[in-house]
């Protein structure tokens, strides 16, 4: 088994095996963040770039899914995924009630915890929300990625699952031993 980012990038290449999966967000198309790298080798009419509109574009995520794709949608960082939490939570969450059953839209979304190091960032770019969607979402899973181990079964569970998935990855593993659990904390060591 590789490290982190190396089961990060086995897992985007057998979620791109998938005709209907397409990635969305931001740095798909273009370099910019760690995410970018992941992606080698897929083919570029599996992504589409998007410009920063958090909320926009997890309302075209949804869109998409209704269209038969299965849109996993790239937010580089859950600090400013909070711009699309109406959509997540009020529309992506409850669809499926509000509709009677007629809609279910099925997403993955990745997003990180921003890394610590080298330098710490500021408060606004390495908030971990994820005990907050789990008490705001009933029918969206979150799964926090604190070892390698876990990266590829999140994945291989969410392209299988009925239910839209957020899986949050920590990039101070990426390229790290982490076999050993990570808290995520400021400062803290994997």
């Amino acid at each position: 088994m590789g490290d982190y980012f190396d089961e990060l990038k086995k897992s985007m290449q057998f979620l791109a095996q998938d005709i209907r999966v397409i990635f969305v967000g931001q740095t798909v198309g273009y370099k910019g963040t760690a995410f970018f790298k992941t992606l080698e080798g897929i083919s570029e009419t599996q992504r589409l770039e998007l410009p920063v509109f958090e909320d926009v574009q997890m309302g075209m995520t949804i869109g998409l899914s209704f269209e038969g794709y299965i849109p996993v949608s790239f937010f580089p960082r859950m600090d400013f995924m909070v711009l699309g939490f109406n959509q997540l939570v009020n529309h992506l969450d409850k669809m499926e009630e509000m509709s009677s059953g007629q809609f279910k839209p099925k997403i993955i979304i990745r997003t990180a915890i921003g890394s610590v190091k080298p330098l710490f960032p500021g408060p606004q770019h390495c908030q971990d929300h994820v005990d907050a969607l789990k008490l705001m979402l009933k029918n969206v899973d979150v799964i926090k990625l604190t070892r390698k181990e876990d990266v590829f079964p999140a994945y291989q569970k969410a392209l299988t699952s009925e239910k839209s998935t957020i899986i949050v990855e920590l990039p101070d593993l990426y390229h790290a031993d982490s076999s050993e659990e990570f808290s995520g904390i400021p400062g803290s060591k994997p």
